[in-house]
């Protein structure tokens, strides 16, 4: 016990990382008691390469962002200590999660695909329908920030989907994030794209929007995709 206290007290003298290194080891432990100490580091690592995007996005448009933090069962998420100047970096900023997370996933699938590993499988399958479920188009899931460079009111569309996965596995989670969006949805209903301050923040060209529209359309359909194959691969494993 006073070797566990000495660990954690040294860990919070790393400062930001040292929080990152605690939260995501507490996770662990959680996991581990659940499904295994391998899928959890693997599912775990998965979760940090898609904040790890948020995170590197951030800094690379010159935003203050702590690290990473982890709560089970909750997932991870970093915090800006800066709001974006506008609604494109906001987009930019969210989609480098699932764009980052995504990658890992897919490395993670070939991986298993060529050692024939149902656990790799299982990985990659969570770090999928982890990225997919981001990307419900609803605030503050990363999909509705990165499709607020449209109209906040396409956030709309992310209702029905909530719902649904309500319907058939409700969870505390969605729960959280049903009572987190109706602040969005609230602002979505009352949005007036000729006030000032949403003329100078939600200001994007056309291109930009077209180039993030199909973005996000191609990320979602590959995705759903994936999820989807990779899920029947794993059951017809088991």
């Amino acid at each position: 016990m006073i070797k566990a206290f000495a660990l954690i007290f040294g860990l919070c003298k790393l400062g930001k990382a040292g929080g990152t290194i605690i939260t995501r080891l507490v996770s662990l432990a959680v996991y581990t008691g659940i499904f295994g100490w391998r899928y959890a580091a693997g599912f775990l690592f998965l979760l940090l390469v898609h904040e790890m995007g948020h995170f590197l996005a951030a800094r690379q448009r010159g935003l203050p962002v702590s690290t990473p933090t982890f709560i089970p069962f909750v997932g991870a998420w970093i915090e800006l200590k800066g709001q974006p100047m506008d609604v494109e970096t906001e987009a930019y900023v969210a989609s480098a999660g699932p764009f980052l997370g995504t990658i890992g996933a897919t490395l993670v699938y070939f991986w298993g695909r060529e050692t024939q590993s149902s656990l790799l499988l299982a990985i990659a399958y969570s770090g999928f329908f982890l990225n997919f479920f981001n990307l419900i188009p609803i605030s503050p899931l990363d999909g509705g920030r990165m499709t607020a460079i449209l109209t906040p009111r396409v956030w709309f569309l992310g209702v029905p989907f909530l719902l649904a996965m309500m319907f058939y596995h409700p969870s505390p989670l969605l729960i959280l994030i049903c009572i987190m969006a109706v602040p969005a949805l609230r602002q979505a209903w009352n949005y007036d794209p000729e006030a000032p301050e949403n003329r100078a923040y939600y200001n994007a060209a056309t291109s930009l929007k077209l180039e993030y529209g199909l973005f996000y359309l191609g990320l979602a359909a590959f995705l759903a995709v994936m999820t989807d194959s990779t899920h029947t691969m794993v059951q017809g494993r088991l």
